[in-house]
């Protein structure tokens, strides 16, 4: 149904529960631009439901009146699954559906509503003296809705898992207004179809997870971080294992950045000093978490063991929580640095954690064939297999020249991924960024599958609508 601006304004003002509605194109910027800036296409409106019955009622009218939604935490999505595709949306921001429903420290999991921020579960599971352990650097803005939605990943993936590895259960409201219950924190319930398992991961396309259960963990006592130099990412890969036989699960972290982020980091004064302990082509940042006492140190001897089987040339411990911090924002900004050097083209992708060196040999070697000059910046978690593969323009090259090229860069990487047998999205998504890439590369029966389960769910095409999968 096509409803007038006025038309539109005033059935939402008519749906009790909405606390703000945002109508406005200059107050609404915010929420239509997202962090790449790749997309900055103006919605009908953004709305702010207060409660979970309100975003019921919402979704109700805008099934009846087939008016597409968009769910939105944080607006820090890398695909634009979050942003409007063609004008025609209401975004509906879950912001104020953000409390703590109940903790169990005993049996380690919370449930928390949608809207709260991930930094916020982050910190009540500190307080409980817990943890909770999905971290990435949005963490103080991404909203857990997002966060699931996404089936974000991070930085401690490789001992916890990624998001839908850390969640029990959901409560999502469906396209047509109903209220899916599943927020049941059982380690075992053989119940047929996992529809939570379904929610986590679809990107807002099968409805808006309004709550879910997270597990917790025992909160390490401490901390063991190391910058370690490398000399190429076969032999940090060796290290890996070196580190994973003799440190088990203790070994939470193991990062891969090449010199030349941290050199741009310091070029622009974004970091203070240089965390490596020596100039190296190659660095790997490792971290152990120390479960109980008695256990420290256990980094440090296993890293004498990798110095004299001559994997390492040197590294820095840290010893203090600001050099762990001052490290950990070093790699935390090895992505957002490289807009200082002016263009770059970027991918989020993931293959087989035993051929991680040989997509960056042969990614680097492509680029460079392809743009002679280019300035490779393959960084991530080499740990599970997810490296987010980079390129800087070259030095003085026009942007806009460079990012026209940028197709040929993509179907070379892609290629060799594929080749590799890994995914074209390790943690961002498919958004509205990659939906032709997702028709190129994924299996037709899984394609006819995934369209089955959103025409079943949304026929009315009301949830995220142009996102992961195409127009249906």
């Amino acid at each position: 149904m096509n409803l007038s601006q006025n038309e539109l304004l005033i059935d939402l003002s008519n749906i009790p529960g909405l606390e703000k509605i945002i109508v406005d194109a200059q107050e609404m910027g915010s929420f239509i631009e997202e962090p790449r800036k790749r997309y900055s296409t103006k919605a009908r409106a953004v709305v702010f439901p207060k409660t979970v019955m309100a975003l019921q009622n919402l979704v109700k009218w805008a099934n009846l009146n087939k008016t597409p939604l968009i769910p939105q935490g944080g607006n820090t999505g890398m695909v634009g699954g979050q942003v409007p595709l063609s004008g025609t949306e209401i975004i509906v921001s879950l912001s104020k559906i953000n409390q703590l429903r109940n903790i169990d420290v005993e049996a380690g999991h919370m449930c928390v509503e949608g809207g709260m921020v991930l930094q916020t579960a982050q910190e009540i599971a500190q307080e409980n003296n817990l943890l909770f352990p999905l971290s990435i650097a949005s963490e103080g803005s991404a909203q857990i809705g997002g966060v699931l939605s996404s089936n974000a990943g991070g930085v401690q993936v490789l001992a916890y898992g990624n998001a839908r590895q850390l969640c029990m259960g959901v409560e999502a409201v469906l396209p047509d207004g109903s209220l899916f219950q599943g927020l049941n924190a059982l380690k075992k319930n053989n119940t047929g179809y996992d529809i939570s398992n379904l929610l986590v991961g679809a990107e807002g396309t099968l409805g808006f997870i309004t709550a879910a259960t997270l597990k917790l963990f025992p909160a390490p006592i401490s901390f063991e971080t190391a910058w370690i130099n490398v000399s190429s990412p076969d032999i940090a890969l060796q290290l890996f294992s070196a580190l994973r036989a003799g440190l088990g699960t203790s070994l939470t972290a193991f990062e891969l950045m090449p010199r030349f982020g941290i050199d741009i980091q310091l070029r622009h004064k974004m970091i203070s000093a240089d965390p490596s302990p020596s100039d190296s082509p190659w660095y790997v940042l490792a971290e152990v978490s120390v479960a109980k006492n008695g256990a420290e140190g256990t980094l440090l001897k296993n890293l004498e063991t990798a110095f004299e089987a001559g994997l390492i040339t040197d590294a820095s411990i840290a010893s203090s929580l600001q050099e762990r911090q001052n490290m950990w924002q070093t790699r935390e900004q090895m992505s957002q640095s490289q807009s200082r050097e002016g263009a770059s083209i970027k991918h989020d992708v993931s293959v087989p954690v035993s051929r991680v060196p040989e997509l960056i040999e042969r990614g680097n070697a492509v680029a460079k064939t392809i743009v002679p000059g280019i300035r490779p910046c393959p960084f991530g978690h080499l740990g599970d297999g997810n490296i987010h593969f980079n390129f800087s323009q070259p030095v003085e090259a026009d942007p806009k020249a460079f990012m026209a090229g940028a197709q040929k860069i993509h179907d070379g990487i892609y290629e060799i991924v594929a080749d590799l047998g890994g995914s074209i999205s390790a943690e961002h998504g498919i958004g509205q960024l990659k939906t032709d890439l997702l028709e190129q590369v994924k299996d037709p029966v899984a394609l006819s599958a995934m369209r089955a389960i959103k025409k079943a769910l949304d026929p009315n095409n009301i949830c995220n609508p142009g996102k992961v999968l195409k127009q249906i």
